[in-house]
């Protein structure tokens, strides 16, 4: 057993890794962001069986001398960290570049001077922009069509030119549009889940003819943890998908059809991106992760994107866990 560094852990897909690799047996550092009220965000909230069963490090990814200290004694590090929500990218892009890019320069500049066993950087499919060809692979142009996901180009260029330049044993996970319980509102399937149950039959919208390749945040979890096991990663982008493309529209109406709720769709223009930055079709190639890694979705298909959005349904319907949403706003 060594200790692992999961940056982002106080977030959505980093509170599930953490509670993974607790029950996993792995001795877990959770980085959270610091805040007055000495918030973990949902580790405040995880699971009885992994509650005090890891450390926590409250800090900034956009400080160098904090991220080196929460990184020293850990073999490896998972880094989540990021600033994520595409519209807020618009109007505050000088924060992407600090936290995204910035960020992981810190992570791994750290990880070269502390000489770590792995880093795991987090990519998305945001950097591939609308596809030019189906499945998206590995090899696929890099597009930033909006701020966040110009930063996450240049985090990931980042992280690998470490690899290049220095050996530093980098992998780059590249996940596409994960979804599950915790996700933030400012994601669709949790927009279109909380309006429901906050009773609209008439919800609020942006494009809904864009695809999308939808995973179950479990199975991106699973994801992680393959990568940090296997040594093909090294120096490489991998691709996690549920190899299945839907449109936004199609997804609403599964969404209605778990919930067992009839709505209509409005478009709202706020929700709208620019035309030229709206990334029109997304669908993973994810041949590479199990070559590499062994990994296949265990929600994969319409079958199992059906399972998941009842689960994550479900999980919205809590009152507890709905109460910490706030259906009646745009959540940018």
């Amino acid at each position: 057993m060594s200790r692992i560094l999961v940056t982002g852990a106080d977030g959505f897909i980093g509170s599930h890794l953490t509670e993974a690799l607790v029950r996993a047996g792995q001795e877990v550092r959770a980085f959270v962001f610091y805040n007055s009220f000495n918030s973990w965000g949902w580790l405040d909230r995880c699971a009885p069986d992994v509650a005090g069963r890891f450390e926590v490090f409250a800090g900034d990814i956009r400080d160098p001398h904090g991220v080196h200290t929460a990184m020293q004694g850990c073999e490896s590090v998972l880094h989540l960290a990021a600033l994520i929500a595409i519209p807020y990218s618009y109007h505050s892009p000088d924060t992407y570049v600090d936290t995204n890019i910035k960020g992981t320069l810190n992570v791994v500049n750290a990880a070269r001077a502390l000489g770590l066993a792995k880093v795991v950087h987090t990519s998305t499919s945001e950097v591939y922009g609308t596809a030019r060809f189906v499945p998206i692979t590995e090899e696929h142009p890099l597009q930033g069509q909006s701020p966040y996901s110009a930063s996450k180009i240049g985090a990931d260029q980042i992280a690998l030119s470490f690899h290049q330049s220095f050996g530093t044993p980098v992998a780059v996970l590249r996940p596409f549009n994960t979804y599950g319980p915790r996700q933030s509102a400012r994601a669709v399937i949790p927009t279109i889940i909380t309006q429901l149950l906050a009773g609209r039959r008439r919800i609020k919208l942006g494009a809904v003819a864009p695809t999308r390749d939808f995973s179950f945040v479990g199975d991106t979890v699973r994801g992680f943890m393959a990568a940090l096991a296997s040594d093909k990663v090294v120096g490489q982008v991998t691709n996690i998908g549920s190899s299945f493309e839907i449109s936004i529209g199609e997804t609403a109406r599964l969404i209605g059809k778990a919930m067992g709720i009839d709505f209509e769709i409005d478009s709202d223009a706020q929700r709208l991106r620019p035309e030229a930055s709206e990334v029109e079709r997304l669908f993973a190639d994810i041949g590479q992760a199990e070559a590499r890694m062994g990994w296949k979705p265990a929600y994969g298909g319409l079958a199992g994107f059906e399972r998941g959005l009842a689960e994550t349904a479900e999980w919205f319907a809590e009152p507890g866990n709905l109460a910490l949403y706030k259906p009646n706003l745009y959540n940018i």
